[in-house]
């Protein structure tokens, strides 16, 4: 009986000890893993780098339709906010009393040329007569002066009917060229151009449209540099490409050419007017309208760097991305960005082609601490 009794205590303690020892083996700290992030190296490739402005769209041409002459508004024949090719009639003030003057000096003028046809024949039978002496000096100068004078007045009543004629040509408004027409500021009878010229509409060219932006004058230089490389002068400014986009599009959709480059810069600013011109066919741009404008800084194509810029982090030292080293380390690396270009970013400096760049899982990627470096495809733009 004894015997037994201390065989289950022998068993009893060797449990508990088995169980001592488990119990120390599962609470034991295990350090987790290193986290896993996704990184690529930065894909090279040619970029035009860019100067990025904000300017203003400007119509082609704006011009306000005025009353030249005084009469009643007889009819209006466009519809507000039409479009009116040039030359087409969109007012017409009561041409009659116009008609009337231009028969009044036509006629003036048909006497005038009787009369002067008529002095002409007198000088000649006067200068006739002096020859053979049956007339004399005197009859042939007062002759001579009544010819003059009416070749005068035939000259002078020519200009009335010129005159005439152009306000005739007044009492119908016509477009100047293709444009909007806006709404009519006067209505069907109403006097106009009684104390001056009277406003009747006005007509705006939207197609093509320019738009207006300054750059600095360091980037003038870097532009006219730019342009003594590829064998062009400022005379070729048509030959260099200007991109703009709407605050509410993505990019640069409008595609023109610059085409005029103000002749000095602005002592007080620092900077030079620039303009460019834009087909505009579907009047997507609008007159006053604030646009990003880009212009390239050169001509061709110059190799670069360029990683997602999500990636990117700032701090109040600049710009930063976080890189892999060759010890699977994490490092934060200070860089100089450019241009984007669709979800991309252009490095300029801070990185080398063969830099790990952690591309996802940014918030494991902690400065000084190692990680599972997961190669990822690298985005393209």
């Amino acid at each position: 009986m004894g015997l037994r009794r201390r065989h289950h205590t022998l068993l009893a303690g060797i449990s508990l000890l088995l169980l001592i020892t488990g119990c120390g083996k599962q609470n034991a700290y295990v350090p987790p893993p290193p986290p896993e992030v996704g990184v690529a190296t930065p894909l090279a490739r040619g970029v035009t780098p860019y100067l990025e402005e904000t300017g203003t769209t400007v119509a082609y041409n704006s011009v306000d339709l005025v009353a030249r002459i005084e009469g009643f508004v007889q009819s209006i024949n466009y519809t507000d906010g039409a479009e009116a090719k040039a030359g087409k009639q969109l007012f017409v003030i009561e041409p009659t009393p116009y008609q009337a003057k231009l028969q009044q000096a036509q006629a003036s003028l048909a006497a005038a040329q009787a009369q002067y046809v008529q002095s002409e024949a007198e000088f000649q039978r006067q200068a006739s007569l002096a020859r053979k002496d049956f007339a004399s000096q005197s009859a042939l100068d007062q002759a001579r002066a009544t010819r003059d004078a009416n070749k005068a007045n035939v000259t002078n009543e020519q200009a009335g009917v010129v005159l005439a004629g152009i306000n005739l040509g007044y009492t119908s408004v016509t477009a100047p060229f293709d444009g909007t027409v806006t709404q009519h500021l006067v209505s069907v009878g109403e006097l106009v151009g009684a104390n001056g010229t009277t406003k009747l509409a006005s007509i705006v060219q939207l197609d093509p449209i320019y738009v207006t932006f300054s750059i600095s004058d360091q980037d003038v230089q870097r532009i006219r540099a730019e342009l003594r490389k590829a064998g062009l002068t400022a005379r070729d400014l048509g030959k260099v490409p200007v991109e703009a986009g709407l605050a509410t599009e993505q990019g640069y959709p409008h595609r023109g050419v610059l085409d005029y480059a103000a002749p000095e810069v602005d002592s007080g600013t620092g900077t030079l007017t620039v303009r460019g011109v834009f087909e505009n066919k579907d009047h997507a741009l609008l007159p006053g309208y604030f646009v990003r404008v880009r212009v390239p800084r050169a001509l061709q194509a110059t190799p670069a760097l360029l990683v997602p810029d999500a990636a990117l982090g700032a701090n109040q030292a600049g710009r930063y991305v976080m890189v892999v080293n060759k010890h699977d380390v994490v490092e934060q690396r200070a860089v100089v960005t450019g241009a984007k270009i669709g979800t991309l970013r252009v490095v300029e400096s801070g990185l080398s082609p063969d830099d790990r760049v952690v591309i996802s899982g940014l918030a494991r990627a902690i400065p000084g601490e190692k990680v599972v470096a997961k190669p990822t495809p690298m985005p393209q733009s």
